[in-house]
């Protein structure tokens, strides 16, 4: 069994966040992704942005104290909502699931919200797994696919804690 841990993100993360992201497949699986994740001056200011922003909670996810991806919570139009992205090598255990149980302790505001791709079995698991309610589908660009799909938006109510 393996321990599973949210910790800040301090400058040191960079470099395996960038090489994460830029995984095509990683990519395609998560769809809405940067425009290019190849390019390492976007990315740069895409998180200079983001840590500088208080209502952007950036955390990284460890797996047996090693990294094995990042998880987040931000404002998007008024609703909070977490994202989490794992590395390759720490998918399938339950890393995902535990981060997001993790990330959502540490959230109060409810309802929280998530978007996925609909085709993206795993992710749509972990957010059942932890609390979480399709409300709502919709057709979104997603930049990894240069094309327009279906994502579903879900929420976790305000009664519910998901853990």
């Amino acid at each position: 069994m393996t321990h599973v841990d949210l910790r800040p993100f301090d400058d040191d993360d960079a470099d395996a966040v960038f090489e994460m992201m830029r995984d095509p497949d990683a990519g395609a699986q998560a769809a809405f992704t940067a425009d290019d994740p190849s390019d390492r001056a976007a990315f740069d200011a895409w998180l200079e942005r983001h840590r500088a922003d208080d209502r952007v909670l950036m955390l990284v996810v460890t797996d047996d104290g090693g990294f094995a991806g990042t998880a987040a919570a931000f404002t998007v139009d008024g609703d909070r909502e977490v994202t989490l992205w794992i590395t390759r090598n720490a998918q399938g255990r339950g890393v995902a699931s535990a981060a997001l149980r993790l990330l959502v302790a540490r959230e109060a505001e409810r309802p929280l919200y998530a978007r996925v791709a609909a085709d993206n079995a795993a992710s749509i698991a972990v957010l059942a797994k932890n609390g979480f309610s399709e409300i709502r589908r919709q057709r979104a660009y997603a930049p990894a696919r240069g094309e327009e799909i279906d994502e579903l938006v879900f929420a976790l109510p305000p009664t519910l804690d998901g853990i």
